[in-house]
């Protein structure tokens, strides 16, 4: 069995990784506390790369993006693979194919990348960055996940559980867009997948199926045991709103979907878990261990809006 070791502590993906991987050989570092060429990579085979600025409510410098996400993963990558450690596997995201879009288009693996952001384009440098680096002793997987739900989530889907909490009546319903999602377990399943092969390239990680967001809160709800009642936005609503916050109204009624029949081609794997069988398994294990912390949810319309992926 392969030495993995996770770069970035405290990670929700990493924690996952040690508790659902079928390796087992698996140790952690902060990159907070350790610098990339202090780091006995000797010992390890595989490296997977979780440390970086995600998207977050207080401001991040465009800097501060690049010197994590990019400037950091690929002195990593260097160090590691001077010491001899033989894949880097790094967690990347779908934000690198750029924002939003409004039709059912279905990028793929090999489509064009238009990231629109500091996050998604300082991912997207990582990646440029480390393919170059590779070769026959050294094998690059990049992984772009969907958004990830599961036990220890602190991203936007805890704020959906946590409005569905609060609001009996929400304005989700008849939204015919299509969405992508990933659990946990999947995840990990992929990640495992990529290990076991050796596999080179990049990756789409996704759940199978694609929902919209009124079956999410659906499927949130009734999860939660929670009755909600969920309308639909009169059309006059959604034209005035997509003209004055298009990006929160394409957030609410947009598509992010996406075709990963290449991946699961190469790498044999299919995921165990639909999304309503992950979110009802998540859910199951967030009723019975409260998280601790306290998800801050704007009480407002818009607030809505903000929280939806």
């Amino acid at each position: 069995m392969p030495n993995i070791l996770i770069t970035g502590t405290k990670s929700f993906v990493g924690a996952n990784f040690r508790k659902f991987s079928k390796y087992k050989d698996v140790d952690e570092i902060s990159l907070y506390e350790n610098k990339p060429e202090d780091i006995n990579f000797a010992r390890y085979d595989i490296v997977l790369h979780l440390a970086a600025i995600v998207h977050q409510s207080k401001r991040i410098t465009d800097n501060e993006y690049f010197r994590v996400n990019r400037d950091l993963c690929l002195k990593v990558a260097e160090n590691a693979k001077k010491a001899g450690v033989r894949q880097f596997v790094f967690l990347s995201t779908l934000k690198v194919y750029g924002d939003i879009i409004s039709d059912h288009y279905q990028r793929t693996e090999n489509s064009t990348c238009f990231p629109e952001d500091s996050y998604g384009k300082s991912k997207y440098e990582a990646e440029i960055g480390l393919k170059k680096m590779e070769n026959d002793n050294f094998t690059v997987s990049i992984i772009r996940p969907s958004l990830v739900y599961g036990v220890g989530v602190k991203s936007n889907m805890l704020s959906i559980v946590k409005l569905i909490e609060f609001f009996p009546i929400l304005p989700l319903g008849s939204i015919c867009n299509k969405r992508n999602f990933i659990y946990t377990e999947n995840l990990v399943g992929f990640i495992d997948r990529i290990i076991e092969k050796k596999a080179s390239g990049v990756f789409i990680a996704k759940d199978d199926d694609a929902i919209s967001t009124t079956q999410l809160a659906s499927y949130l709800a009734e999860s939660l045991d929670r009755k909600v009642t969920l309308f639909k936005l009169p059309k006059f609503f959604i034209s005035a709103g997509t003209f004055l916050l298009p990006s929160a109204f394409s957030r609410l009624f947009g598509s992010f979907d996406f075709d990963n029949s290449e991946t699961k081609k190469i790498l044999n794997y299919t995921p165990y878990y639909s999304t309503e069988q992950g979110i009802k398994k998540w859910v199951a294990d967030f009723k019975s261990v409260k998280p601790s912390n306290n998800v801050k949810i704007n009480f407002n319309f818009l607030g809505v809006f903000n929280i939806i992926i």
